[in-house]
């Protein structure tokens, strides 16, 4: 089968049809036993305006709980996906993603400062900005010192590390200051898609409209890219204006999603090769098939952490570590074969 160059359109309503079935088994399972037809049979009164089957504590469940954090699972997982797409064309690395610049390290410095500064501010609005910002603040630190030293992408990549390495030594030392914030900081580095509404949709869903667009619109350069800086160049294309918004878009996509879910991993770096694997192509399928299958990936992820060890609740970066770790180990091993 020769790899498609464009996206074919049973290719997207595969993905579309595959992140709907996704949608809607997370919403009918859950911890709390509502019963699937139960479920089924209140989203039907919904639309069609009959009687619920559900009482309202259920019902508050369902749209108040389940529904929004399902939600924000298709968002926060899109977000991350279509973001490591993005770091792997722009540094042309499979093994890039999307936190690659500093941005877990720099939300992560930001987020134990808020903590141990005011531990009553919990998981609340005071840390979703201060995650925001310290991620953002994390990439354009890297940026500043990637140019300083060179204009190169691997120049970028050693300043991430450089960058991150400072950064988590920050955070370490605040926490040792107050070794009592440890517990919340830990619980957020683990990630989670815990949400009582519609709030923490609505934060990240502008962000990722903005971004996911700019990067589709980008998809054909980063494919440019890939043939190198000098055949780009020659086809009327600016390497360098190209990775910057390419790196802007994706930060931006990825400082939303840690700002709500916390660390997240794996989710950036399996999604793409899984597209690439089954599709082919070049960018133009990959990252927008990447905003769909990251979704899906991240809704099933939380399905299991919320009903595998039910009542209790297994932190989301713990499952998709699980996926992730061997995926990588077998991507790497495939590397050097």
């Amino acid at each position: 089968m020769i790899a498609p160059t464009r996206l074919r359109p049973r290719h997207l309503a595969v993905g579309v049809l595959v992140l709907v079935g996704s949608v809607l088994l997370s919403v009918l399972l859950g911890a709390a036993e509502l019963g699937w037809q139960r479920v089924l049979a209140e989203i039907v009164a919904q639309l069609t305006g009959g009687v619920s089957p559900l009482s309202e504590r259920e019902a508050a469940i369902l749209w108040d709980l389940r529904v929004p954090r399902t939600a924000l699972g298709v968002l926060v997982g899109a977000a991350l996906a279509v973001s490591g797409a993005a770091f792997q064309g722009v540094f042309r690395n499979p093994l890039a993603d999307p936190y690659l610049l500093g941005s877990a390290a720099g939300a992560g410095l930001a987020v134990t400062a808020v903590i141990t500064a005011a531990p009553q501010a919990g998981l609340s609005i005071p840390v979703q900005v201060a995650a925001f910002a310290g991620a953002l603040g994390g990439v354009g630190l890297t940026w500043l010192v990637g140019r300083s030293a060179g204009r190169d992408t691997a120049t970028l990549v050693l300043a991430g590390v450089a960058v991150g390495a400072f950064l988590t030594a920050g955070q370490t030392f605040l926490q040792q200051l107050r070794v009592e914030s440890l517990q919340q900081v830990y619980l957020w580095i683990l990630g989670r898609l815990s949400t009582t509404g519609w709030r923490e949709v609505l934060v990240v869903l502008p962000h990722l409209v903005i971004s996911a667009a700019v990067l589709c619109l980008c998809a054909r350069l980063l494919d440019l890219l890939g043939t190198g800086d000098e055949e780009a160049a020659s086809l009327g294309v600016h390497p360098g204006r190209v990775r910057l918004l390419v790196l802007l878009a994706a930060s931006l996509a990825t400082a939303a999603a840690v700002s709500v879910a916390g660390l997240i991993g794996f989710v950036g770096l399996v999604v793409p090769h899984l597209v690439r694997l089954a599709l082919g192509g070049g960018f133009r399928v990959i990252v927008p098939m990447s905003l769909l299958f990251g979704g899906v990936f991240l809704v099933l992820a939380d399905l299991l952490a919320r009903t595998l060890l039910a009542p209790a609740e297994i932190p989301i970066g713990v499952i998709t570590a699980f996926t992730g770790a061997p995926f990588f180990a077998v991507l790497l091993h495939r590397r050097r074969a």
